[in-house]
Parts: structure tokens; sequence; C-alpha cells
């Protein structure tokens, strides 16, 4: 199952990779949603196999994802990929930037999930049966992040 977006953001390329790769930033947003998080390899050599333990509640029940950074091309994108222990499904989330100009930049996200069993095949059975409502909180909150780093790079510059 695929869902994409993509969303326009005034600043220039460089500064909207740098807001996506900011891995403190992510990090301490999700520590703040309760996420408990190990992170494992270097900050400042993300391609280095850097990865994430991540233990959360989702609908009452205790989640473990390990979320690895797949690629990171300076300036163009990246892709994380994520595996829970005993949830039977695997996922991808690529984000590719574009240049439109010197000062916007189109920020294209697409998130793949896959089942690897019988539980995962009705769980994303089940998801796309609310296909709609599931693209449309995406690219709600695809936007949110999009006007969150135009704002966050107005106050910075």
């Amino acid at each position: 199952m695929k869902i994409k977006s993509k969303e326009d953001i005034e600043a220039p390329i460089a500064e909207v990779f740098g807001a996506i790769s900011d891995f403190e930033l992510m990090e301490r947003s999700a520590l703040r949603r309760g996420v408990e998080l190990q992170r494992t390899g270097d900050l400042s050599q993300p391609e280095n196999g850097l990865a994430w333990d991540l233990n959360f509640s989702f609908r009452g029940k205790p989640r473990e994802i390990r979320l690895t950074l797949a690629s990171y091309t300076p300036e163009t994108g990246l892709a994380l990929t994520g595996s829970g222990s005993g949830s039977g499904i695997d996922g991808r989330m690529e984000i590719e930037l574009l240049a439109l100009s010197p000062q916007r930049t189109r920020m294209a996200v697409q998130l793949e999930l896959s089942p690897t069993n019988l539980t995962g095949r009705l769980l994303v059975q089940s998801l796309k049966l609310a296909r709609s409502k599931l693209t449309s909180r995406f690219k709600l909150r695809l936007a949110e992040f999009a006007k969150f780093t135009e704002e966050r790079l107005k106050r910075t510059a």
C-alpha cells in the first residue's frame, strides 16, 4: 500500500534538507509524544548506519519498531525503512526534494507499507479500506510540517 503527497516550501533546498535531516529535533518531538527511543549510529555521519529503536503505545498495545536510515543524499532527499517486531508490516518512507527556484522547494513524500505475514496482510487490508481518510490525514500532516518548516526557517534567517 502506497501513500504519496507533495508540498511546496518557500525556502532554499539546502535549508529544507537541513530541516528534514535535523534528527535531534525529530527525536525531541518523538519524546514529547511519549515515544521511547534509542539511537544507534553517529548523527555527524548519518549515512553510516544511523538507526533508532522505538517503543510506544498505539491503540492500547505496546509497539516496537526498528527505524533505519536507508539512504541519505544531501540536498536531494533521504529514505527510512522500518520493521516492527510482531507487527507483520515493513515500511519505507522516501522524501525527495526538488528546487523549483532559488527560494522554493518541492518536497515529495511516499510511504509504502508491505505485509510480511498473515497478521500484516489483514492490517494492510483494513488500512486500504480507510485509504481516503488515511491519505487526507497524511497530506494534512505533511502540510503542517511544511508550514512549520517555513516558519522556523524564516525565524532563523
